[in-house]
């Protein structure tokens, strides 16, 4: 047996077919806890979880999530691929929820020893994920709040952008919120600056002076706003940013801890200069992919490190593979980046991928590819990364 799911908003649509093709249950199912609920019942009548694969156009969400823990096999289907199918099934490429939830299922019938089925997680692993992707949201909200704050200051007081380098630092956003227009730090002297400096545990090398000439330096606003609605402007958009602050710095905290916890943490905390945060984003995002591939190559292809090659007749390219799972790309990205300021031997990789007239971001592909084999032979293998076995990195590991 085989089963599609054509998922939606408010309802889902589920069909389950014989090994000949021929429907033999279907079901519209509300999104409710009665809904679903029911569903997995009914699937349950046309035999064992682990014996019925389901086939649906997504690799995560609530329906996956209880699937997965009913035990059934997922297939996730790419929306480009399943498209490109369509005229299997007719000319017309006719769409309908309940069609779609059939040709899912059929497509799984074909082709389903060709694709790849998920597998549940470890626990550990998803809540690394999940902290470390919204960690990167907060960030990137951070990084907006910031810079509408800047603006702010560029239009009504620039002096005050100018004092400190980090308009996120507690000692900024404290300077900003105590002094958050020109009049307010008219009366600031270079004394009164130390002393403010003093108590919010400045750690900067400039002295009141300096931080004073700063501010005195700046050009002067000519916005007719009153005083009281700068205060606010400013004031506001402090808010913000100190409590979105606040929230990474949670963030940190907790991750930090889970990292410790982690079982994969040993087995590559010792790469070098691989940080806390990082090694946390390559536990959660090639963590999973660790755990479900079967070769180098499909892990390689997976996270971005693979190029693609298409060969027909007297073409031969070799191109940039942008169908992968971003997040790790990004992660292993970073990483490899770092490892070539402080590893010797990944600088020396990385320079002779340059002296081949690799460009940079190719270069870190071809740096990157030595250093996923690494991962690949601890993770298979069990074995912690130890630098001191340079013989285990100059020579290949096979697939």
């Amino acid at each position: 047996m085989f089963v599609g799911w054509d998922r939606g908003n408010t309802a889902h649509d589920m069909t389950v077919i014989n090994a000949e093709g021929e429907r033999v249950y279907r079901m519209t199912v509300p999104h409710t806890e009665d809904g679903i609920g029911r569903a997995i019942t009914a699937l349950a009548d046309h035999g064992h979880a682990t014996d019925l694969p389901v086939a649906i156009e997504t690799t995560r969400g609530l329906v996956v999530d209880r699937l997965l823990a009913a035990g059934h096999p997922v297939i996730p289907i790419h929306p480009n691929a399943f498209h490109a199918a369509r005229p299997r099934w007719g000319a017309a490429r006719a769409k309908s929820d309940p069609g779609d939830s059939f040709t899912l299922a059929d497509y799984a019938r074909t082709d389903g020893h060709r694709l790849r089925r998920l597998t549940g997680t470890g626990v550990e692993t998803l809540e690394l994920q999940a902290l470390t992707r919204q960690r990167g949201d907060q960030l990137e909200l951070r990084t907006a709040a910031v810079n509408q704050l800047a603006a702010l200051l560029d239009t009504y007081w620039p002096g005050g952008k100018t004092v400190f380098a980090a308009l996120h630092s507690v000692i900024a956003l404290a300077f900003l919120d105590r002094y958050p227009t020109p009049q307010a730090a008219a009366a600031l002297t270079p004394k009164r600056m130390e002393a403010f400096c003093r108590k919010h545990s400045y750690s900067g090398r400039r002295s009141g002076v300096a931080l004073t000439e700063r501010m005195g330096s700046a050009p002067q606003s000519a916005a007719r706003l009153s005083e009281p609605v700068v205060a606010q402007l400013i004031r506001s958009q402090v808010a913000i940013v100190r409590a979105l602050q606040s929230g990474i710095d949670a963030l940190d905290k907790i991750i930090s801890e889970k990292v410790a916890a982690h079982p994969y943490a040993p087995l590559l905390a010792d790469l070098p200069r691989i940080g806390v945060l990082n090694l946390a984003q390559i536990i959660g995002e090639v963590g999973p992919i660790l755990e479900r591939v079967t070769s180098f190559d499909q892990l390689a292809a997976e996270t971005g490190v693979a190029p693609i090659t298409r060969a027909s007749g007297k073409s031969h390219v070799v191109g940039f593979r942008h169908a992968t799972n971003r997040r790790a790309r990004q992660a292993l990205h970073t990483w490899f980046d770092n490892t070539r300021h402080a590893d010797p031997w990944a600088r020396h990789r990385y320079a002779d991928a340059r002296a081949r007239g690799q460009r940079h971001p190719h270069a870190l592909r071809t740096l990157g590819r030595s250093w996923l084999r690494i991962i690949w032979a601890c993770w298979r293998t069990e074995t912690p990364y130890d630098p001191e076995h340079r013989s285990t990195r100059n020579q290949p590991l096979a697939a």
